[in-house]
């Protein structure tokens, strides 16, 4: 029997749809749920656990008690051995004393449900003693560790509990201080390295950051969106160093990490969350322009949570507009854009072909799925 230690954050990815950058320390979580929040990672772990209901004559599932594992099966309809009992609340030091004691059961791979924020608390735990792979529900999915998306995630144990062998690699877990992301400063370090089953197909890159090359490139772009600015219409501006420009060039205040909304070239709502953005959606014409991840390729899913399929849904996807530099689209070699909205429907809907705007007049053909 391939053995297989599951962990679950539950509260992972919370604060994204209500614009609070995370879930890390009990205040901010307080806000999040005062704030409407919904959980987001025991949903996301079921759908990972649904690829293994035809495997279970040959994966043994030890979990924890609760949300952080055992409920999750149980509505997978997966059968699993409890082997950590949890309280209500659970903190970090939950999931690195449920870590160790899946590595001293002898697990052949640890699969835990988080951010990077849960990615740093398996690293400390197991560093690269133990293969492991992230079904992503946080808010912050920068680090190497996880599959592109929680379907991929449980089709990629499928195939290995198929073969009864992993073939890793050691891949970066990195992580992003939140307090410092409220005060709109990124401050991202590479905290270790751990073992991941290597897949391209099912596995995400590392997210890569931006160069001070990118600068002919940026302006360029900031100054044909600005062109191109409808009268009363609302564009729904995402986060990143390549939307900065065009604040910058409209010398207006905005969230170097959230979400803005211009309208007629000023400011409407600063930081806005979902509840926000789905009040604006169904009333007002909107468009939404968003870069994607460096290295990654991430549209939709990955820091920016609050463009959610309902926003989407409202806007339509012929009115989204993607923006990036030439070096940031080259660093995805060729490789498609991704979304993980977390709903399928929506991830299906936006597959296509999406012109990206490179420059002044400059773009892209490139493909989305």
């Amino acid at each position: 029997m391939f053995k297989v230690g599951l962990i679950v954050n539950p509260i992972a990815g919370m604060g994204g749809k209500v614009g609070l950058k995370g879930t890390d320390g009990i205040d901010i979580l307080s806000r999040a749920i005062a704030m409407g929040a919904r959980k987001e990672s025991p949903h996301k772990t079921v759908k990972a656990l649904e690829f293994l209901k035809g495997a279970e004559d040959r994966i043994n599932i030890l979990t924890c008690s609760g949300e952080m594992g055992q409920e999750e099966c149980i509505e997978a309809g997966i059968t699993c051995t409890v082997i950590e009992n949890t309280g209500k609340y659970t903190t970090s030091s939950d999931t690195e004393k449920a870590a160790v004691k899946m590595l001293n059961e002898g697990v052949d791979l640890i699969l835990f449900s988080g951010g990077d924020g849960t990615a740093r608390s398996i690293y400390n735990a197991v560093g690269k003693k133990c293969p492991v792979l992230g079904i992503p529900s946080g808010v912050k999915i920068h680090s190497a560790v996880f599959a592109k998306s929680p379907s991929d995630a449980g089709r990629l144990v499928e195939e290995i509990a198929l073969k009864a062998y992993i073939d890793c690699s050691e891949r970066e877990v990195m992580d992003i201080d939140e307090e410092a992301l409220r005060e709109d400063r990124v401050a991202a370090r590479l905290y270790g390295y751990m073992n991941v089953p290597c897949n391209k197909r099912y596995v995400q890159k590392l997210k890569s950051g931006s160069s001070i090359e990118d600068s002919n490139d940026l302006s360029g772009i900031s100054r044909y969106v600005i062109d191109n600015i409808e009268s009363d219409c609302c564009y729904i501006i995402g986060a990143g160093t390549t939307t900065r420009s065009i604040f910058e060039d409209l010398n207006e205040d905005y969230t170097l990490i959230g979400v803005d909304v211009v309208k007629n070239g000023r400011v409407i709502i600063k930081d806005a969350c979902e509840r926000d953005l789905v009040q604006l959606t169904s009333k007002d014409r909107c468009k939404i322009i968003v870069s994607p991840i460096g290295g990654q390729g991430y549209l939709f899913g990955r820091g920016n949570q609050q463009i959610s399929s309902e926003v989407i849904s409202n806007v339509g996807k012929d009115n989204i507009i993607i923006i990036a530099t030439s070096e940031k689209m080259l660093s995805l070699f060729n490789e498609p854009l991704l979304v993980d909205t977390g709903d399928e429907r929506t991830d299906e809907y936006l597959k296509g072909v999406y012109k990206v705007v490179v420059g002044y007049d400059r773009f892209y053909a490139w493909k989305c799925e």
